[in-house]
């Protein structure tokens, strides 16, 4: 089951989140679809009689807001994905919020890893599959 098809981020500034926006949805495989000064896309919109795809939205706004309860988790293929996700992560501005590794008291294979986007929101690759 894929529960979202798309959603939205806040940022205070869009030029100070783009070059880690661009490192994680790289590793991840997820395409930046456009960019202005004032929003990121990535991902694939539905289009009529499609149901397979989602995407993301980064939007600057004077009321962004970070909310420690709040957070986006994507979907990695490996967990050298999630890894991978860490690292270009934590280089491009983001900070650690939980190292890769399992969560056990989530399930036995949930591999995550956890970072603050340069604003503070925060973000997670998960890989749920086999090691």
């Amino acid at each position: 089951m894929q529960l979202l098809d798309h959603a939205s981020i806040s940022v205070k500034s869009i030029e100070s989140c783009v070059d880690f926006y661009d490192a994680i949805m790289n590793v991840l495989g997820c395409e930046k679809v456009y960019q202005t000064e004032r929003s990121l896309g990535y991902g694939v919109r539905c289009k009529a009689g499609q149901e397979s795809h989602s995407c993301i939205a980064i939007y600057a706004s004077v009321n962004a807001n970070t909310d420690d309860s709040r957070h986006w988790c994507f979907k990695a293929k490996s967990r050298i994905e999630v890894e991978n996700f860490y690292k270009v992560g934590i280089a491009n501005g983001g900070l650690c919020n939980g190292k890769p590794g399992v969560r056990a008291h989530y399930h036995e294979n949930y591999f995550g890893a956890f970072l603050f986007d340069p604003f503070g929101n925060r973000v997670e690759a998960v890989y749920h599959g086999l090691a």
